[in-house]
């Protein structure tokens, strides 16, 4: 259950207008009351003689009755209450009962209280409710709203756990402010996928994912198609900005604008200019980087990517708050650029996965953005090595990438778990669950084709592997072994011997860099740590299988005598 308390407004009867009239976008159906401070007050919805005049003279009364130098100038309470999506329809019964408790819990009008303010509930739609209320008491003293808001939706948790809704996590003011329900009614009957304003919020952060300074950012801003409105003093210092969809208007055709700090408050110019730092550039030098690409730049890109996030990975897990908090911000500005350069089959879930960790990336813990240079770094990197294809180098190190994405992910829903940063922490575990799925998708074929190698090897060479594996993870041996990708582990196990690395040692360092218990399978984890330590080709479907070095065999002692002799 969502409240949210609005700003406070001067005049009753025009909220009045608005809650009982058809809406801004026609969205408003069957308007009527559900509760209110006594059972005579008028309902304009449901009685024909009731008018809108007369519910605000009788809501207004206590105010008029004071002399006006004591009136207060915004004198109008409002607070809507939402259920979350996919909770029951509530009948018209339960809703009142929760406006009863919301004014309780608020200060509005508490229980028992017969000098409370008065107030009216309003529903005209399935799925919220609005209160009005004037703040001023029948004995005619102020009512004490401090903390309203928070009082609010600790009455919500208990109202959740009564009546079997969705739990939802009290929120700590860095959320983005989500879209009204005209909004996502609009949405509905344009047949958008998403509001405006959260289209919006996902281009300007890909806009933003890597960019070395405001003229790069407004540069892809004006690129990515969006309507762009900078606002400047009169010294002509650039102030903010707002940004618009060219075919989202109003009722007068105008584009229908949204600041920055209206989408996210991480997206505000100020909070913006933060991630670039004293390094800030030109877009010219951005564009000048992109231009010089090679065949290979997205593989490269993304196993640069990898090495960053894995470093991020020991931040979080050993650095200082702000430390931690600029990587796990950073870490979404690279998801951000994955989602945008990835193949179609890859692409809906990463896209998913970076607008579930928006709500991770931001919390009270300030970012020391000095610490988030390596991701920020990387996300520019796969901006500019442009889309990857799905097969080949490009699309194995995609999921090489997604993999340690998936761990940084559970690291950082732990760290907002320690910190009881509850939203954060089930949005860095959703992100973790959207990723899973597109490393499947993403790793189909190059595990596959490590698989096919795997079954290959001889006999005595796959025995071998599975002897390093008991040698280096005794306590994962069992487990390994019975993995449907066991055999792609032993074929880079072979790989590994032959480039002349020390499988054994090997395998021991991957499998102790980070846990493996949040993997679906630990194989597929150490197959890409191994084969980004020891610097293998991703893709192994056009390459024969390396011949592994063959052993020396045990010499005896009279070859010995004879070897020390010469």
């Amino acid at each position: 259950m969502i409240p949210r308390v609005h700003r406070r407004g001067s005049r009753t009867v025009g909220l009045l207008y608005y809650l009982y009239g058809p809406g801004t976008y026609e969205e408003h159906i069957d308007p009527h009351l559900v509760a209110a401070w006594g059972s005579l007050a008028p309902d304009p919805g449901r009685d024909p003689q009731a008018t809108y005049a007369d519910l605000q003279k009788l809501l207004d009364q206590p105010v008029e009755a004071l002399p006006k130098s004591r009136r207060p100038a915004k004198h109008v309470w409002h607070l809507s209450v939402r259920v979350a999506p996919g909770d029951p329809a509530l009948s018209d019964e339960q809703w009142g009962e929760i406006a009863r408790r919301m004014v309780a819990a608020t200060g509005i009008a508490p229980t028992d209280d017969e000098a409370g303010c008065r107030w009216a509930a309003v529903r005209h739609a399935d799925d919220h409710i609005h209160i009005l209320a004037t703040l001023v008491r029948e004995d005619g003293r102020r009512p004490r709203l401090h903390n309203d808001a928070r009082r609010s939706q600790a009455e919500a948790r208990l109202i959740e756990a009564e009546y079997g809704l969705k739990r939802l996590s009290t929120g700590d003011g860095t959320a983005a402010q989500r879209p009204t329900s005209a909004e996502r009614h609009k949405a509905e009957r344009q047949c958008r996928e998403r509001p405006a304003r959260e289209e919006l919020r996902e281009t300007v952060r890909r806009a933003v994912a890597g960019a070395a300074g405001e003229t790069e950012f407004f540069d892809r801003l004006a690129s990515s198609g969006l309507l762009v409105r900078r606002r400047v003093a009169p010294s002509g210092d650039l102030l903010g900005y707002t940004v618009a969809l060219p075919d989202n208007r109003n009722r007068e055709g105008d584009p229908v604008f949204y600041s920055g700090s209206k989408l996210a408050p991480d997206l505000s110019l100020p909070r913006i200019r933060e991630r670039f730092g004293e390094a800030q550039q030109s877009g010219a030098v951005g564009r000048k980087q992109g231009r010089k690409r090679s065949p290979g730049a997205p593989a490269v890109a993304r196993r640069a990517a990898t090495q960053a996030t894995w470093q991020a990975l020991l931040v979080i897990d050993r650095g200082d708050d702000g430390a931690a908090a600029a990587q796990i911000a950073a870490a979404g500005e690279v998801l951000d650029a994955l989602a945008k350069t990835s193949a179609a089959h890859t692409r809906r879930e990463l896209r998913e996965a970076a607008f579930a960790f928006e709500r991770a990336s931001r919390s009270h813990v300030r970012a020391v953005r000095r610490h988030d240079r390596a991701l920020r770094q990387a996300a520019r990197d796969l901006v500019y090595s442009g889309p990857a294809l799905g097969r080949g180098e490009d699309g194995a190190t995609t999921a090489m990438l997604i993999d340690m994405l998936f761990f940084l992910a559970v690291a950082a829903a732990s760290w907002h778990g320690k910190r009881h940063h509850a939203q954060q922490a089930a949005a860095a575990q959703q992100t973790a669950e959207h990723l899973r799925t597109a490393y499947q998708s993403a790793a189909g074929q190059p595990m596959g084709a490590l698989r096919r190698r795997g079954r290959q090897l001889a006999q005595p060479l796959l025995q071998r592997q599975a002897d390093v594996v008991r040698q280096a993870v005794p306590e994962l041996a069992g487990q390994i072994v019975a993995e449907r990708g066991w055999f792609a582990l032993a074929a880079t196990l072979a790989d590994a011997e032959a480039a002349g690395h020390q499988p054994a040692r090997l395998l021991s360092e991957a499998a102790a860099r980070r846990e493996l218990d949040s993997a679906e399978s630990a194989s597929d984890v150490l197959v890409w740590r191994l084969r980004r330590a020891a610097d293998l080709p991703a893709d192994v479907s056009a390459q024969p299988t390396a011949p592994l070095p063959t052993p020396r065999p045990a010499q005896t002692g009279r070859q010995q005598a004879r070897r020390r002799a010469r």
